[in-house]
This record gives structure tokens, sequence and C-alpha cells, in this order.
């Protein structure tokens, strides 16, 4: 889909369809074909609320053949995570109707790059669909071939497509089934996008853990066939800003039935997007490649398969972490937690002085926050401003949560230095605890995205599947690191 940005005026917009942002409480001022916009509201038929479309067609003093009223919801309330929406939903709306080419005009008040950025982004992650592995790969389906925003600079939409495309490619590896993205798999996937973006890509091996001591994944892994693999994506500046250098660390466990622990066989499918914490980061890496950001980048990604096959870890076993403490691992579902631990203590040998993880780590989460937030965790004040600084920009909601050092008490092991999970109350939390342990004192975020990875339900905006959360947050952390 060919993205830009128009300068003409309304009246000379050539398209299939012109969109314009209508609000709650009455028609927009100046409305092109302002008669009959008026008419739509005095009827009840458009009303402005969030997600509401309303098409003329052939609209008097228009070049373009229709004229959609999109709704904005609450003037006062729109922000770039409603324009994303907004932009999605037009998008959605009009293809299914054979519309190829949408102009959407920016209101007044948010002409600037920032809202031109989320339209351009909600455009793209709207024609974004999950069924290349139907047979029929629906050849008669309808393309939009071009989207333009009037209002805004070309670099903004160019931003913005960056980032669509790129949180498109993390839903399309999280989206992927267990028996298609082996943990080998995941690790070819980023090979091949480190290749296509100049990145170094690096994978560490079984055999290389195992000389190393990574001890915590090779726990998790040794129920599966499928062996373990360490992905490393490094991206240098060409003139870094500072000594500064950002760790992203992402979950990547391609099926999690949880070991010998095993889950409730309901919604076990969708353990496939264990591994959206992991697909946030290769897909943040892609988008930093291309936007260029002054600080060292280096993303990491422990990727197992947790299976209860004849050598998988029993519960009670105790591992020798690469970090050299022991931990007793009382349910082999919390896995996630362990493949972390051995990554971010790996991620501090390879000099990153700021981390953040990514994880689909714990059903807790989804009981605090629900699918509406994701929970932030930090050992530093000034770090955690910063990420949530960014997922505000991004227009990801994250809520910070707690790490008290009462919480720690529950993961005090008789026989090993730690527990691996601290009971269900404050699961998230402990959770959290426990990774806090292998971090020292390096500034660092935690992000439980359990509850914010995958969309049960097909949105206006959105299809249904893997939201690629995390994604945009950490490409503008490491883009404004510096402010």
């Amino acid at each position: 889909m060919d993205i830009r940005v128009e300068t003409k005026g309304l009246p000379e917009v050539d398209a299939d369809a012109l969109a314009i942002v209508g609000f709650e409480g009455g028609p927009p001022e100046s409305a092109p074909a302002s008669g009959q916009v008026k008419e739509l509201y005095d009827s009840g038929e458009f009303s402005g609320k969030s997600a509401e479309i309303a098409i003329l067609h052939r609209p008097s003093g228009l070049k373009a053949k229709r004229l959609v009223l999109a709704g904005g919801g609450k003037h006062e309330r729109f922000d770039a995570g409603e324009m994303r929406k907004l932009a999605g939903t037009v998008l959605r709306s009009l293809k299914c109707k054979g519309v190829r080419s949408i102009v959407l005009a920016l209101p007044d008040r948010f002409q600037s790059d920032h809202f031109t950025a989320a339209a351009t982004e909600g455009a793209i992650l709207a024609d974004f669909e999950p069924h290349h592995h139907k047979t029929d790969p629906q050849k008669d389906e309808k393309q939009v071939q071009s989207f333009a925003v009037l209002g805004g600079s070309q670099g903004a939409a160019d931003q913005g497509r960056i980032l669509g495309e790129s949180q498109n490619f993390t839903r399309g590896l999280v989206n992927e089934p267990g028996n298609l993205l082996t943990p080998t798999r995941l690790a070819e996937r980023a090979r091949e996008m480190a290749a296509e973006q100049g990145l170094e890509c690096e994978v560490i091996d079984e055999n290389r853990m195992r000389q190393l001591g990574m001890g915590a994944i090779l726990g998790v892994s040794q129920g599966s066939a499928e062996p373990p693999a360490l992905i490393i994506l490094r991206y240098r500046p060409a003139s870094a800003a500072s000594q500064d250098h950002l760790g992203l660390v992402g979950k990547g466990v391609t099926f999690d039935t949880g070991g010998i622990s095993i889950k409730p066989a309901e919604s076990m499918d969708k353990m496939r997007y264990d591994m959206a914490g992991g697909g946030a980061v290769i897909g943040a890496m892609r988008a930093i490649a291309q936007l260029k950001p002054p600080i060292t980048v280096t993303g990491i990604i422990p990727s197992v398969e947790n299976m209860p096959g004849s050598r998988a870890q029993r519960p009670g076993d105790i591992v020798k972490t690469l970090s050299g403490k022991t931990v007793e691992v009382l349910n082999t579902d919390a896995e996630g937690r362990m493949i972390l631990i051995d990554a971010l203590t790996y991620a501090q040998r390879l000099g990153c002085t700021h981390l953040v993880d990514a994880a689909t780590l714990t059903g807790a989460i989804v009981v605090a926050l629900g699918n509406v937030h994701a929970g932030a965790f930090s050992n530093n004040d000034v770090f955690l401003e910063k990420l949530l600084t960014a997922s505000k920009i991004a227009g990801e909601k994250m809520w910070h949560m707690p790490l008290d050092e009462e919480y720690k008490e529950p993961l005090k092991s008789d026989f090993a230095d730690l527990h691996n999970i601290g009971g269900r109350p404050a699961g998230a939390v402990t959770a959290a605890m426990f990774l806090r342990d292998f971090v020292n004192d390096v500034p660092w975020v935690h992000l439980d995205i359990a509850g914010s990875a995958w969309i049960d339900d097909l949105k206006p905006y959105i299809a249904k599947g893997a939201s690629g959360i995390g994604m945009r947050t950490l490409v503008h952390l490491a883009l404004n690191f510096q402010n």
C-alpha cells in the first residue's frame, strides 16, 4: 500500500474516498458538503461516536467519489491512540467495499506529525489479515492501493509506515502456530530480517549454552525435541550520542504446554502467543534499524518450547543459572521467568547499561489489569518514566505496578536461593520480583504483556490475533532515549 501526505484542498482531492473526522455534539465546522453532513447528524444516522462510519456518495462540491464521516468520539478525548483506531476503522470498512484509494483529512487542531504518524500506523495495522495459511489465499480479496493523509509531513508518514509494518511483522510471527515456528525457525526468521535491515545477528545454540552455564534456559527446554536458541540482534549507530547501551529482552516461548505442570486443554492453542515479547523485540529491532536512533541497542530473545516430554524438568528440580544463583522449580509453567533470567544476565555481560524485558509472563496481570494495560515494573523511577513517556507517544497503555521488598518473601526457598513462584497472591508482582533479583543495579523495566498481546475478537480497526503490543513503545524509547 502506497503511503503519502497530500497537500491539496478538500475540494481538489481526487480519490475513491475522502474521510473526515466527525465528533460527538454536531457536524465539523467547515465540513465539505456541509448540508449533507448536517442531515446525517440531524437524522441520527451519524452521531460521531468512536468507530462509527457513514458514507456519502457523489458528495456535492468534491472530486472524491465518496465522503466518509469517521467517528472520533468526544473532541476533548481525541488523541493519537484514537486517531490510530479511526484510521484503521476507515480502512477496514472501505477495503471490503472495493475502495482503492483513501485520503484522510486531519482536523485543523490535530494537523501535526504526531497525528500523521498515528493515522498511518492505524491504516497499516488495519490492512493486516491473518489468513495466509488458508488453502484459498483470498485471491479475490479487495486491496487498498493508496492511503494518504492531509496534514503533517511525509517524514512523519514514513515513520508511521515503518512502525506499522514492523508491528505487522511482529504480529505475523506471533500468529504462527508452534509446529511452524519452533525456536530454530524463529532464529532463522530473525537472521533473515537482520540481513534485510543491516543488523548483526548471532544465535547461541544448545551446546554453547551448556558451555556458558545457562542452566535456567536449558532446564525449560529439556522436555522438548526442539532445541533452544538465544537470539542476539545488534544495532550500532553511526554516531552514538552517549555510552548508553539499551538492552531489549523478549520472552520467546514458541509453544507453552506448561510442561509437567501442564495447562488446561481449553485455550491452550493460544499458547503460540507466548513468544509475543520476543516477537515485539524482533519487530522493534527491525524498526530501529530503519529509523536509526543515536543509541546502541541490542535485542536478546531466549527461545524455547515448553513440553512435558520424558526428559522434562520436574517440579522440585533445582537449576544453576548463568548468574550462579540456584532456583528451585516449584512449577514448570512458570518457565518464562526462567529463560528471562539467563537472558538478562547475558545482556549485562554484553555491556547493556539499561534493560527492558517484555513477556507474556503471568495470568495474574490479566486479573489485575484485564486486556487494557500492560503492567510495568521497575527498579529505577527515572528509567521507568522514560519508558512510560515512550508508551504514551506510542499509544500503548502501560500501568506502573509495585515492587516492594515484602513481595520477595514468598520466593525464599529452603533448598535453593529462590523459588520460581511465590504463590497466588500478587502473582504478577512476585514474578517481577524474581526477575529483579537478576538485574542487580542496572536500570530495568519489566513489561508483563500477557493481557494485551492477543485480541480475541475482531475489532472494527484491527484483525483478531496478535496485537504486537510493546513494539512501538520499545522503538520510541530508543528514539527518545536522550531526551
